[in-house]
């Protein structure tokens, strides 16, 4: 006999393949009239009630953004911003980044004490040229993270370009995932940056991967502007 979790998760499954069948509506397909048109968008919303009364839950996620493409750390502003319009606590740690104050940190700081952001960081590798240095700043932005991932006060936890600093060998895997994983039931954490370790990845609730199509650096020489990249 199924258990009342099993059971559940085949109905999710078939209203998921229901909602897919039915379609988004708009001009995707060519319905026949306007009346048949109705009729499966009715049928389409009655699904979706049903799917979101059925997910229900809440947790704290572990959320990654990675990839090639530029916006990982403009997309975790972004729900930075969200969290802060709610009136919840948020800490931001920079990881590499830190050899100048970006817009975003400037714009921010209308909401005082319920945004703490720091960056330890001085720079790229190729401008540190010192990689001691580059691993004594990492391990002291990891333990000011530990102190906010304890705090139950602070709503998301923002560990910017972590994934490069484990990508460059400067912190493990091991010792972040065992960091984020203490935290509070309902905490939030991203982690940001290119290639993002497998580990990272396998416990993840969320992950976006940006790719890299056009890049006005890359195909026509312009230089990173104010407002845009930082």
């Amino acid at each position: 006999m199924e258990n009342s979790d099993s059971l559940n998760k085949k109905e999710l499954q078939n209203l998921d393949k229901s909602s897919k069948e039915l379609g988004m509506g708009g001009y995707l397909d060519n319905e026949i009239s306007e009346d048949s048109y109705r009729k499966r968008m009715s049928q389409r919303k009655n699904i979706q009630e049903k799917r979101l009364e059925k997910r229900n839950k809440e947790k704290g996620l572990i959320i990654v953004l990675t990839g090639n493409g530029k916006g990982k750390t403009t997309s975790a502003l972004g729900t930075v911003l969200r969290t802060l319009g709610y009136g919840h606590k948020v800490s931001i740690i920079q990881f590499i980044k830190g050899g100048w104050n970006p817009g975003e940190f400037k714009a921010l700081k209308v909401f005082g004490e319920n945004l703490k952001w720091h960056a330890f960081g001085e720079g790229f590798t190729w401008e540190t040229q010192n990689r001691e240095k580059d691993v004594e700043l990492v391990n002291k932005s990891w333990q000011l993270s530990i102190d906010y991932l304890k705090d139950n006060s602070f709503k998301l936890i923002v560990l910017d370009e972590i994934n490069i600093a484990m990508k460059l060998g400067y912190i493990k895997p091991e010792k972040v995932i065992e960091g984020i994983i203490k935290r509070p039931e309902l905490t939030h954490v991203i982690l940001t940056g290119r290639k993002a370790p497998k580990q990272i990845i396998e416990i993840a609730d969320l992950v976006t991967e940006m790719n890299l199509i056009k890049h006005p650096f890359k195909e026509q020489g312009i230089k990173a502007q104010e407002g845009i990249e930082f």
